[in-house]
């Protein structure tokens, strides 16, 4: 049985044309930077290929959990997997409405925030977010306080805009509302770059054409 499943793993890796399915667990934030320009562009060069993506906070294993690949922070790369890192510049953003920012003032620094009202965040084992900043080698975390509570990242960008309070999350989910003036970012200077994303995958004997082609768009992306 394992030379029959061998012989098939090693004709679907021969494949001219690539097709089947290709399974990825990912943050959905990470999901959300990738899948215009990589995984969208992917599947319009190569249609018979399906792709299963599931999004989740937890960080699970690909193997056990029949995934093909996973998509993460670089820095949380489980050491016996196989990385491609995709280069992109990550950041999170303190962001707020212009009207809240005008009736309220903007905060200079971390603990300004203490005296804002904020939007809160809870994360998938359900504690409770403290906002995290550095600056010139200094660290600080300040547990915000508001009116609401929220546990996903489009959920607090909508609130922000509304003018609820100060909202904390990834740069490229806001970038968009930052250019059209929606939004506003504060304490940028405390917010540095992040770890890049990076695609995973465990090594495997003749990896089926499918799965050759999305590491190969996924280089190329990273190359741009």
């Amino acid at each position: 049985m394992t030379d029959i499943h061998d012989a098939m793993l090693a004709a679907q890796s021969f494949q001219e044309i690539p097709r089947g399915t290709l399974r990825i667990n990912a943050f959905a934030t990470a999901a959300r930077e990738v899948m215009e320009p990589l995984i969208l562009a992917f599947l319009q060069r190569h249609p018979e290929v399906h792709i299963d993506l599931v999004t989740e906070g937890r960080i699970v294993d690909i193997v056990a959990a029949g995934f093909d690949l996973g998509l993460r922070p670089a820095e949380l790369v489980p050491a016996d997997m196989i990385a491609v890192p995709l280069g992109l510049r990550r950041s999170n953003a303190v962001v707020a409405s212009p009207e809240f920012l005008r009736t309220h003032g903007r905060p200079v620094v971390p603990t300004d925030l203490y005296r804002f009202r904020c939007i809160r965040a809870r994360l998938p084992n359900n504690a409770l977010f403290r906002w995290k900043f550095e600056k010139d080698g200094n660290t600080v975390q300040i547990d915000v306080q508001g009116s609401i509570t929220l546990d996903e990242s489009s959920l607090v960008r909508i609130a922000a805009q509304n003018g609820v309070g100060l909202g904390y999350v990834m740069e490229a989910d806001v970038r968009e509302d930052i250019v059209a003036g929606r939004l506003v970012r504060v304490l940028d200077d405390w917010t540095p770059t992040l770890a890049p994303l990076a695609l995973y995958y465990p090594g495997r004997k003749n990896p089926p054409a499918a799965f050759t082609a999305f590491i190969q768009a996924a280089r190329e992306f990273a190359n741009r």
